[in-house]
């Protein structure tokens, strides 16, 4: 690698680090607390990926579950970590296993029978991503815009006087 790349992508990251920043003090427990899974979860989950295609041949496809699975749970967590937003990534959790499940059947001996938790487990993670994120965007929306509930409002009168008139 050369130090020109080495360079470019120590200072992506010291900018990354300073955007995040926003006027705190920044040490090294400021850096493990905002980016542990990056540190510790992600690269473990690699780890497994490098098992599976550098190592074994491509034998030991079993690998991939776990690995799909850190990967998955290292994304989320960084994500949440860095947008401080818990409470709308935890379907992520639900996801992972899906993910994992997925890799081993992809590149597996393609049972069948694994699509029925992968479908499963992506279709509820799915579920509860959207009915919490549009659920909050949309309370958001209706508590903190007087403009909706006056729509609302004159769209219910229209329905109502449109109806009147073609009975």
């Amino acid at each position: 690698m050369k130090i020109k790349t080495i360079g470019g992508v120590l200072l992506l990251l010291l900018g990354v680090i300073l955007l995040l920043n926003q006027g705190e003090s920044f040490g090294p427990g400021k850096i493990f607390a905002l980016f542990w899974p990056s540190l510790f979860v992600i690269p473990v989950g690699l780890f497994f990926h490098w098992l599976y295609f550098g190592m074994t041949g491509r034998n030991g496809s079993g690998l991939l579950i776990p690995g799909g699975i850190l990967l998955t749970v290292g994304f989320v967590c960084q994500i949440a970590m860095l947008f401080d937003n818990w409470a709308y990534m935890w379907p992520g959790f639900v996801l992972a296993p899906a993910i994992g499940l997925l890799e081993f059947y992809w590149f597996g001996n393609r049972n069948k029978w694994l699509l029925i938790p992968i479908n499963i487990l992506t279709v509820l993670s799915l579920l509860f991503f959207a009915v919490f994120s549009l659920g909050r965007l949309v309370g958001d929306l209706l508590a903190s815009q007087p403009y909706i509930a006056i729509l609302f409002i004159l769209a219910g009168a229209a329905v109502l006087l449109l109806r009147k008139k073609t009975d």
